[in-house]
């Protein structure tokens, strides 16, 4: 079983930046796949940046050179360093990790860009 916890989100001014971390409870590997994904109420929920099973690492067309995804595994931590933010970034981020055939989603934090 995991468990992951969100925080970090906050309401930032266009152009801004956060900071989003993720905090796994359980035993993640370095091979268990893990990623960052947003929603916003009446859409789909989206791709933002992960990590393969093999380690490499992947970005949504809209954040690509915006945002950057990391990971502690000895920490059991993720964290998705997100700059030069826009309006349309605005959604409520979360993540999850693969383990074996289960998937599991953290609760989730709004991040509001807006001036």
């Amino acid at each position: 079983q995991v468990q992951l916890v969100e925080s970090g989100g906050g309401l930032v001014q266009p152009g801004g930046s956060l900071r989003l971390s993720c905090a796994a409870s359980g035993t993640i590997f370095s091979g268990n796949a893990m990623g960052w994904y947003r929603q916003v109420p009446g859409m789909e929920r989206e791709v933002v940046a992960g990590f393969s099973s093999g380690g490499n690492s992947y970005y949504g067309n809209s954040v690509k050179g915006r945002f950057t995804i990391s990971r502690d595994n000895a920490k059991n931590m993720m964290y998705l360093q997100m700059n030069s933010l826009k309006p349309e970034d605005t959604a409520v981020y979360y993540c999850n990790v693969i383990k074996g055939f289960d998937i599991y989603w953290g609760q989730g934090t709004q991040v509001t860009v807006s001036s």
